[in-house]
């Protein structure tokens, strides 16, 4: 069956080609989460009635759960969407950039640089503002992503070395937060492996704001430079032959990779194994053309996001468990599963 729809127009001349798989797809997965954000918004310790969530959400007096539909839920269940997005996105185009399945954000260093000036900052200063860690974050993502880059120039840039380069620096920041932990007070500590353990929980308006300022000016650059990642990821010679400006426009891919990862790991701590399943899922769904596997997996990243905090929060309520952890749980037999496939490879 042709998944293809060809619009054609003789004056002016204009063709224009749908497919019709990825846009059934994509109104289903945005159906999916919509449908998700409701129930996540009405269950929890007190399970709201799905109207009064619904009444909520358009706007209308749901009476006194409304102050929990707005200040305690959407809030949470939003941040959780758009790291999801985030997440994803910088893992598709990092695994475009590097031709390499088994690349995330945290392959080059951004997770690990981002934890280690979070918790030295809440280690070393026990009354720091909280809204002072996500900038922290930020800072120590493109310091890591930065130091990466930098150490595997060597007359021009490479996915392969970026990769390798990256794994060592993750590791070493790794080291250097055990450092940082083992030799300060359990106070702090307990304070630092919070965040570590990567949660939207206690997330406000406050947070959602500024990540989602963010996003609105990466994610459409991503989108714009989805042309341009398909031709990188054909390869250096075969790009330039096409006449691409390989190391400018690698570059600003890995700038926007790293400003999408950074953001979100300074929101909602380094969550980890997102950006490496949802590109692959995505990959099975509609191939491996960037304008349309990059929308495509923000939104499959936001669902596992949504339903990793779900699950976290009522698995053991009210004990809740950080999406992070979830996410581990889920991601590890992922990764491995994708390393046995590549044996032969």
């Amino acid at each position: 069956m042709n998944s293809w729809l060809v619009l054609r127009r003789e004056r002016p001349e204009i063709s224009l080609r749908i497919n019709l798989r990825a846009v059934l797809l994509l109104l289903l997965l945005s159906v999916s989460t919509v449908v998700l954000l409701i129930l996540t918004t009405s269950l929890g310790e007190v399970v709201l009635p799905l109207g009064e969530v619904w009444r909520a959400l358009v706007g209308q007096d749901a009476g006194p759960n409304t102050l929990i539909v707005y200040t305690l839920r959407l809030p949470r269940a939003l941040i959780a969407m758009l790291v999801g997005w985030a997440l994803a996105m910088a893992g598709t185009i990092l695994q475009g950039l590097t031709r390499n399945p088994l690349a995330a954000p945290d392959v080059i260093g951004i997770n690990a640089g981002a934890s280690l000036a979070a918790v030295t900052l809440i280690v070393l200063n026990s009354s720091v503002p909280v809204t002072y860690v996500p900038l922290a974050a930020f800072g120590g993502a493109f310091a890591a992503a930065a130091l990466s880059y930098a150490l595997s120039w060597k007359g021009h840039s490479s996915g392969a070395r970026l990769v390798i380069v990256g794994i060592g620096i993750a590791a070493i920041a790794q080291g250097l937060v055990t450092l940082v932990l083992t030799s300060s007070q359990i106070i702090q500590v307990s304070k630092a492996m919070t965040w570590m353990a990567g949660s939207v929980y206690g997330r406000s308006w406050e947070h959602f704001w500024p990540l989602l300022a963010w996003l609105c000016v990466l994610l459409p650059v991503a989108l714009v430079l989805s042309r341009d990642l398909d031709t990188l990821h054909l390869g250096d010679a075969i790009a330039s032959g096409l006449g691409t400006r390989v190391e400018r426009q690698r570059a600003l891919l890995l700038l926007v990779t790293v400003g999408l990862a950074a953001i979100a790991v300074a929101t909602a701590g380094p969550v980890a194994f997102v950006g490496l399943m949802a590109p692959h899922i995505g990959r099975r769904l509609v191939g491996a053309r960037h304008g349309v596997l990059l929308p495509v997996s923000a939104l499959l990243g936001g669902l596992i996001m949504l339903l990793a905090d779900l699950v976290g929060r009522l698995l053991f309520a009210p004990i809740e468990v950080p999406c992070g952890v979830i996410t581990a749980m889920i991601g590890a037999p992922f990764l491995l599963y994708l390393l046995y496939r590549s044996r032969g490879v």
